[in-house]
């Protein structure tokens, strides 16, 4: 299995209050090489077309905060 890690970060919440771990890259663990995304700890695989609407939903976020172009 390989694995390329893109995104590690403890994320903070604005207030001060929360917080969680996450972890993005890609994975070949599966026949399909995919996106793998792990929240505090608890991690799957996503299949293409899941992993397409994710960056398509992450994307979009971005371009309406001036992320992104």
């Amino acid at each position: 299995m390989a694995t390329t890690m893109y995104f590690e970060e403890t994320i903070k919440d604005q207030g001060g209050v929360k917080e969680m771990d996450l972890e993005i890259g890609r994975s070949s663990y599966y026949p399909e090489d995919s996106i793998y995304i792990v929240v505090d700890g608890k991690g799957v695989t996503m299949d293409i077309k899941t992993a397409k609407k994710f960056v398509d939903a992450v994307q979009a976020v971005g371009r309406y905060h001036n992320l992104i172009d």
